[in-house]
Order: structure tokens, then C-alpha cells, then sequence
């Protein structure tokens, strides 16, 4: 009976180890829990080996040997597993790209903490064309553009804010006069259809007609009580690239477990694709900034729809101690033929 019970138990053991390794099987990547271990990769990975080690501690009592083995051996599977993962997203990026891309700069700002100057800063040695910045007000996103301007590189301030309760509630686009005039199209009140649920975002189009619409995504955390809202949010990110010529950047608070089911026709959001993705990056965290890239959480993204080719993307981990809780993210892209 011990030993069935035993089996049994490890069976059960085993099942919800690939679950939480692999929740889309089964559509549990939006779940409370199941969507929280796939966001922390890299930690599932270490947990499950120091949990393996300790289980192995037991391996000397001989009528626990058969039970401990199998239970050890789960637990490196499943640590083996999600490393496994990382290290096929990608570990690495490129920053090359050829002339005639355009750079796109993603990087929550945790309330603007880097200030004006280090972010203005940032974005001209990257040379952005495009920055997006959440938790980031008008007031400074003008002292940027105006610090940028002063450097040869003016750039257009699109804003959009929910109220003035905290800066959080703001999120910033910069978009350079080379790419045009553009225009913010979407509601400034929470929700979809018109926004996000929480926390806002832009979306902006060209006045012409010509060139990408350019979105600025702010998604929720999922916490307990905002997970509806989440889901929400990442429904509404698929809904803006759900056709057309689109880029769009900023903090998801998503992985691309959670965006599993959300893509169409080859897509990983909609039909847009994760530059991170395509230049072997996407296994390394952008938050938090505490954390080592391997061990944190993938969440903030670069997406265009098949009319780029992601010529590059970066991490950018030199700024760890700017004061964001976020690392920025900046991607190249070129228009395909």
C-alpha cells in the first residue's frame, strides 16, 4: 500500500511539474499561480534544483530510497525544463543594424525616477526614433523632448493619463518628426475597447496615412485582484495588432507564456512578432532590476507586424542603479522590402 501510495503521489508530483512548466497545454498560463511560475523562469529553475538537492539528503534511508529518487528526479526535470526554455528564447541579442532602420526605446520609468536628463540621455545614444515610457508625466516627457531637441534630435511628446493619483497612471510616446505627424487615437479613460484597463496606453497613427501606428503599452500586473484586468489588457494588445502596419513597445507585465493563445497566423501578439523573440533574446528578464537578467521576468517588449524585420534587440543592464525597477529594452527594426 506504502509503495502505491507512493507511485501514486509521485504521478501527481509529475503532472503538476509539467503544468506549471508548460500551463498552455492545458490554457492555465492566465492562472493565478500557473501564470506567475512561468513569468519567474529562471527562479522555477533554481527552486526546483535546490529543492532536488534537499530531497536528495533523504536518499540514505533505504524505505524512502525508491520514493526520494523519483522525487528528486522530477524536480531536476522540471528545473532542467525551464532553463531549457530560456535558454531557446534566447540569451544573447544583437545591437547591429543597417542604415535606414528605426530604433524603438521601451523603458518603464518606475514614476520617472532616472529623471529627464538620464532618460533624454539614453534615448540619444541609442539614437530612438521611437520611446516609449511608461510611469512617465507630460511635464518631463516635455523636459526630455526639449533636452533632445537641444542635442539635434527633436521628437514629438504623445501623452496619456488616467488622473494625477500617482505616476503610474501616465505613459509617455516620443515619436521623431522623421517618422511624420502623428496623431493619439484612443480614449484617455480606463477600459477596453478604447484603452487599457489600469494603467494607460497610447496608440498613435500617422495623419497621412503613411507609416506604422505606433502603440505605447502599459499592461496591469497580474495581482490577485487586478488578474481580470490583466487578461484584459493583454486581450486589448491583441486587438491593436490584429492587422495593419503596427509597432508597439512598453511594460506588458507579460511573458510570452502568457501571450500563448493571443497570436494569429504566425504572430506571438496578434499577428505581430516579439523582436526579443526573433533576436534570440526573450529569455532574458528586464525586471526586476535587483535580480540577475537569467533569474527575472521577460515582461517588457518590443512587437511589430510582418511589414519589419527585427534587425536587433538589446537588454540594456548598465543602468541597473538609474533608480526604474524595469531594465530598458530597445529593438531595430526595417521595413520589409
Amino acid at each position: 500500500m506504502a509503495r502505491f501510495l507512493g507511485g501514486a503521489l509521485l504521478v501527481l508530483v509529475a503532472i503538476l511539474a509539467i503544468l506549471l512548466t508548460w500551463p498552455q497545454l492545458v490554457d492555465l498560463q492566465n492562472q493565478w499561480v500557473f501564470a506567475h511560475v512561468v513569468a519567474l523562469r529562471g527562479i522555477a529553475a533554481v527552486c526546483g534544483l535546490g529543492a532536488a538537492l534537499v530531497v536528495a539528503a533523504f536518499l540514505p534511508i533505504r524505505r524512502l530510497r525508491a520514493f526520494t529518487a523519483g522525487l528528486a528526479g522530477i524536480l531536476v526535470v522540471f528545473a532542467a525544463a525551464n532553463a531549457g526554455v530560456l535558454t531557446v528564447r534566447g540569451l544573447g541579442g544583437s545591437d547591429a543594424a543597417p542604415d535606414g532602420s528605426i530604433t524603438v526605446l521601451s523603458w518603464n520609468t518606475l514614476g520617472e525616477v532616472p529623471g529627464a536628463e538620464g532618460i533624454a540621455a539614453l534615448a540619444l545614444e541609442q539614437g530612438a526614433d521611437v520611446v516609449v515610457l511608461p510611469e512617465t508625466t507630460e511635464e518631463t516627457s516635455v523636459e526630455i523632448a526639449v533636452a533632445m531637441r537641444e542635442a539635434g534630435r527633436p521628437m514629438w511628446v504623445h501623452h496619456q493619463k488616467f488622473d494625477d493619483i500617482a505616476k503610474a497612471r501616465s505613459t509617455t510616446l516620443l515619436i521623431s518628426p522623421e517618422l511624420g505627424v502623428y496623431d493619439v487615437v484612443n480614449a484617455d479613460v480606463p477600459g477596453p475597447p478604447g484603452n487599457t484597463s489600469t494603467l494607460p496606453s497610447v496608440v498613435a497613427v500617422p495623419v497621412d496615412g503613411v507609416g506604422p501606428t505606433i502603440v505605447a503599452v502599459h499592461a496591469v500586473a497580474p495581482i490577485r485582484w487586478e488578474f481580470r484586468n490583466w487578461r484584459a489588457d493583454l486581450d486589448w494588445t491583441a486587438d491593436q495588432c490584429a492587422s495593419g502596419n503596427v509597432i508597439m513597445a512598453g511594460d506588458f507585465n507579460a511573458t510570452l507564456d502568457h501571450f500563448a493563445g493571443r497570436g494569429v497566423d504566425g504572430g506571438d501578439l496578434g499577428i505581430c512578432r516579439d523582436a526579443a523573440l526573433a533576436a534570440g533574446a526573450a529569455g532574458l528578464g528586464t525586471w526586476p532590476t535587483r535580480l540577475p537578467e537569467f533569474l527575472g521576468s521577460p515582461i517588457d517588449h518590443v512587437l511589430a507586424t510582418p511589414e519589419w524585420h527585427v534587425d536587433s534587440f538589446e537588454v540594456l543592464d548598465g543602468l541597473d542603479d538609474a533608480g526604474s525597477d524595469h531594465r530598458p529594452v530597445v529593438a531595430r527594426l526595417s521595413p520589409v522590402g
